[in-house]
């Protein structure tokens, strides 16, 4: 049985927890140091009403796991960097679970490339007080590939195994750089402007204008993947929106609603520092980058004058 350290309890976290925690045993563990893994060993894991209690080592503990999966917040990863170098030995497989496009350089250029293989996901959750909740039977699961590589090689076999000895639903993707760009595309415009608004997705419907600005920032994303020669032309905003519950609250709006950090440094802000790299304008994403700055910063009391 290959070994399976995981780092990262939260949202996407909760589904491996919940999908390898029994099949694979004491084989499987979560990494955690200090208070935080005092934390998850009194308090374990709520995912859909039950608490899951996975092993907690230290990442000297989890050291030379055969497996680590990342799927800290992106805000936490940089903080992160240093236990995940203590994890990662020679031989380790390297999956940074992350939304956006620069974590498995970011994480990469810590413990080599050799070691990473590009992976997202497709779930929709809800976070609530460290309860976790989504529907299995409507996850996608894990997307992964290697880069530049259409098939599938010996490595993603060998993922392809241990997920089949648990509950993970995965897809292998034959052009994952693509694939990861129109999810990226997908979290920009659809995840941002509601979490600005504080409405649910049926606004996308309902209102020309939340439908316009949407479209703006998916154009600028489009913008910025052509002109680092990926061809991302997928339109698939509209079915996502048709498919959507009207109230459905995506992860930068949850956090918001619960005065937590969000990731619209990896959504918007990632975009424009690549958009002034080369030289393609993205107004909109910059003006909606420092609008969720700001709400953060009212949410974290620097300012309210409302009445």
């Amino acid at each position: 049985m290959k070994t399976v350290a995981l780092m990262g309890a939260g949202a996407v976290g909760a589904y491996f927890i919940w999908g390898m925690t029994e099949p694979l045993g004491d084989s499987f563990c979560l990494v955690a140091e200090g208070a935080r893994k005092e934390r998850l060993e009194r308090e374990g894991v709520t995912i859909n009403g039950r608490v899951y209690r996975p092993p907690v080592k230290t990442p000297e503990e989890a050291a030379g796991a055969d497996y680590l999966l990342i799927a800290v917040k992106y805000t936490a990863l940089e903080d992160s960097l240093d236990a995940i170098t203590r994890v990662a030995g020679g031989n380790t497989t390297v999956l940074s679970l992350l939304n956006g496009v620069n974590s498995e350089e970011v994480v990469g250029a810590r413990v080599g490339m050799e070691h990473m293989v590009y992976s997202f996901m497709k779930i929709a959750s809800l976070h609530v007080d460290r309860k976790i909740t989504f529907d299995p039977e409507a996850t996608g699961g894990i997307i992964l590939g290697e880069k530049g590589m259409p098939l599938a090689s010996p490595r993603i076999q060998e993922l392809i195994k241990l997920f089949e000895l648990s509950s993970i639903r995965y897809e292998v993707s034959p052009n994952i750089v693509l694939a990861m760009w129109q999810k990226y595309a997908l979290n920009i415009c659809c995840n941002l402007p509601q979490a600005i608004l504080s409405v649910g997705m049926g606004a996308y419907k309902d209102s020309s204008h939340v439908e316009y600005i949407s479209r703006k920032m998916q154009e600028e994303v489009h913008a910025v993947a052509q002109a680092k020669g990926i061809p991302l032309t997928d339109d698939s905003y509209m079915r996502t929106v048709e498919n959507a519950r009207p109230d459905a609250r995506y992860s930068t709006l949850q956090d918001l609603d619960a005065g937590r950090a969000t990731e619209i440094d990896i959504f918007s802000g990632a975009l424009t520092r690549m958009g002034e790299e080369l030289g393609v304008p993205t107004p909109f994403n910059d003006m909606c980058f420092h609008l969720i700055k700001a709400l953060e910063e009212k949410n974290a009391g620097k300012f309210n004058y409302a009445r």
